[in-house]
C-alpha cells in the first residue's frame, strides 16, 4: 500500500510539473506584435512622448505640439543651403505626398521640413524652399537652443560645419540626420523612416497606418 501511494503521489507531482512546465512555457511567450507590417516605417514598441517645444512656421503661427496631433507626421531636419541630401529627401517625399492627395484633410499624413540653420533661413525661407517640393509640405525653424532641444527629443542631431580655408563666413554647411522621425497622431514619436528612401513604400505604410488609432 505504501508503495502503490508513494507511486501516486509521484505521479501526481510529476504531472504538476509538467503542467506548470508547460504553462509557463505557453504564458512566457512574447505576445504577438499588434504594430502593423510596414515596408518603410520603424514603428517602436512603445511610442514617446515629446517634451515641450515652440517653433516659427513659415506661415507666421507658432510651431507646438498641438499643432501635430490628429495626423501622422514625418519630421525631416536640414537646410535650404543643402547640396544633396535635403533636396533629394523632399523630392522623394514630394512623391509619397502626391499619393495621399485623394485622402481627406482631416487625416491626411505630413511633412514636416525643419530648417537647422537659422543664421541663414528664416522661416518664410525655409517655406519657400520646402513647398517647392510639395505645397503641403510644413515649414518651420527657430533660434539654435529650440532647434536643438527639438532634434535631440527625437534623436537627431545636427552640426555646423565651418567652411574651407580661403571661403567667406557665410559658406559654411550643416551637417544633420538622413533619417527621418515619425509622429503618430498624438504628437508622440512612433518610428524612423532611415534611407535610402522608398516613396512608393513610405506612401503605402502611411496610407496602412492612417486609419490606425495611436494607442
Amino acid at each position: 500500500m505504501f508503495n502503490r501511494t508513494t507511486a501516486w503521489i509521484l505521479v501526481v507531482a510529476l504531472a504538476a510539473a509538467i503542467g506548470l512546465w508547460a504553462g509557463h512555457r505557453w504564458y512566457s511567450r512574447p505576445a504577438p506584435s499588434a504594430l502593423p507590417q510596414t515596408q518603410a516605417v520603424r514603428l517602436f514598441p512603445e511610442p514617446r512622448v515629446l517634451p515641450a517645444f515652440s517653433l516659427q512656421q513659415s506661415d507666421g503661427t507658432r510651431l507646438v505640439p498641438g499643432e501635430l496631433q490628429g495626423h501622422w507626421t514625418i519630421v525631416f531636419i536640414g537646410f535650404t543651403h543643402c547640396p544633396d541630401v535635403c533636396p533629394t529627401t523632399l523630392a522623394e517625399l514630394g512623391v509619397a505626398q502626391k499619393q495621399w492627395e485623394g485622402m481627406p484633410d482631416s487625416v491626411r499624413p505630413r511633412v514636416l521640413f525643419v530648417s537647422v540653420d537659422p543664421e541663414r533661413d528664416s522661416a518664410i525661407r525655409t517655406g519657400e524652399y520646402a513647398h517647392a517640393f510639395h505645397r503641403d509640405t510644413l515649414a518651420a525653424t527657430g533660434d539654435l537652443p529650440s532647434l536643438e532641444a527639438f532634434a535631440r527629443s527625437m534623436s537627431l542631431v545636427f552640426m555646423k560645419v565651418p567652411p574651407e580655408a580661403g571661403q567667406p563666413a557665410d559658406r559654411y554647411s550643416v551637417d544633420h540626420n538622413a533619417t527621418l522621425a515619425v509622429l503618430d497622431p498624438k504628437g508622440r514619436m512612433a518610428g524612423i523612416i532611415s534611407p535610402p528612401l522608398v516613396p512608393q513604400a513610405i506612401a503605402a505604410d502611411f496610407k496602412l497606418l492612417t486609419p490606425t488609432v495611436a494607442r
